[in-house]
């Protein structure tokens, strides 16, 4: 089932509402096909930051207050009426399930209650498809890294709509959840990402030779493009607890380039391997301003072309929901048909529900 209008043409520039409540953002996005008109985000991060990490029951409450203004305020940025709303995109998984499970109801009575078609669609797919909102010409296909406090995959995306394959994603810690994890023990508080990035700013990435994880011979041999960080986050601890005169800006500066490296490279095998020349990094790390830096200098290098959003719209956002929702719309694929639960484990290959 695809949208149309009265008179039966299919709309190519669908005004689409996405609602993502994944973790501790609630977040309202609306887009008219590729045209982003509002995004709007209520961060429940500080109620988290004494507990050092996102408590689920304190995110899904915090969702609960925040839907209603939330949607009315992007409502009014977007200088649109609900009833102008063509359809309604929702984030089904992964994530926290109470936390997925106050958007995908709020969505469902929203949809339910215009008349309006409802696309589930998968947060990981979202946080690629949000480029399209930047970029004028599509990439598919391309080689997506997805970094994240909770995710860090390679994808091979065909088609956002419908084809993703999965190239690899890490064994344990995602490169996030290290960040998080490094400043804790760095006393540089919670979020991790953006107070290392501040902190590595006075500091040398030279300055320790901190490991690369699975990138020995036998590695790219047989997991060429899965990721491990667990290994550094117990080299930084234990250069911590033997060197009491450490500098706080080397170490954060010489762990953000171990991370940066093994994604960059990771990354850019993935491009030569499948002999694709596009490359979208995406997800909250993607703001990281090393990351962002080092990935111009070798994908131009290499010969690839590099395509990554904005940093307001790396971390967790409404408007990635909407595109990947405006998308299935422009591509005529199904909206989620009746009821259905979120999905905290939802594969990266189920682009929707």
């Amino acid at each position: 089932r695809c949208l149309c209008d009265a008179k039966g043409i299919r709309i190519m520039q669908p005004i689409v509402l996405g609602i993502e409540t994944s973790c501790d953002e609630t977040a309202i996005g609306i887009v008219r096909g590729r045209t982003l008109l509002a995004n709007v985000i209520a961060s429940s991060v500080d109620e988290h930051a004494r507990f050092g990490g996102v408590v689920p029951e304190i995110a899904s409450r915090a969702h609960l207050e925040a839907m209603l203004p939330s949607i009315e305020r992007a409502l009014k940025d977007a200088q649109i009426s609900l009833s102008d709303v063509d359809a309604v995109a929702v984030t089904a998984g992964p994530g926290l399930v109470g936390a997925l499970l106050v958007g995908v109801a709020s969505a469902s009575g929203l949809a339910q209650g215009l008349g309006r078609p409802l696309y589930g669609v998968n947060h990981l797919a979202a946080h690629v498809s949000v480029d399209y909102l930047t970029h004028n010409q599509p990439t598919d296909p391309t080689i997506a890294l997805l970094v994240s406090g909770g995710h860090s995959s390679l994808l091979q995306v065909d088609d956002i709509t419908g084809s993703i394959t999965k190239l690899g994603a890490t064994m344990d810690d995602a490169a996030g959840e290290a960040f998080d994890k490094i400043a804790r023990i760095l006393d540089l508080g919670f979020p991790g990402g953006p107070a290392i990035d501040r902190e590595a700013v006075n500091g040398s990435a030279s300055a320790i030779d901190f490991p690369r994880g699975l990138t020995t011979s036998n590695d790219w041999a047989t997991r060429p493009y899965d990721f491990s960080f667990s290994g550094l986050k117990t080299a930084v601890a234990r250069y911590l607890e033997s060197t009491p005169s450490f500098v706080r800006a080397d170490v954060a500066a010489s762990f953000q380039e171990a991370v940066v490296d093994v994604l960059l490279l990771k990354a850019l095998a993935a491009c030569k391997s499948s002999g694709i020349d596009s490359l979208v990094i995406a997800g909250g790390v993607a703001a990281n301003s090393r990351l962002r830096a080092v990935a111009a200098e070798r994908c131009e290098k290499a010969g690839i072309q590099l395509r990554i959003p904005s940093p307001a719209l790396c971390t967790d956002n409404g408007a990635m929901v909407a595109s990947l929702g405006s998308l299935m719309v422009s591509a005529g694929r199904p909206a989620t048909q009746g009821a259905f639960d979120a999905d905290s484990s939802l594969k990266v290959e189920q682009v929707s529900l």
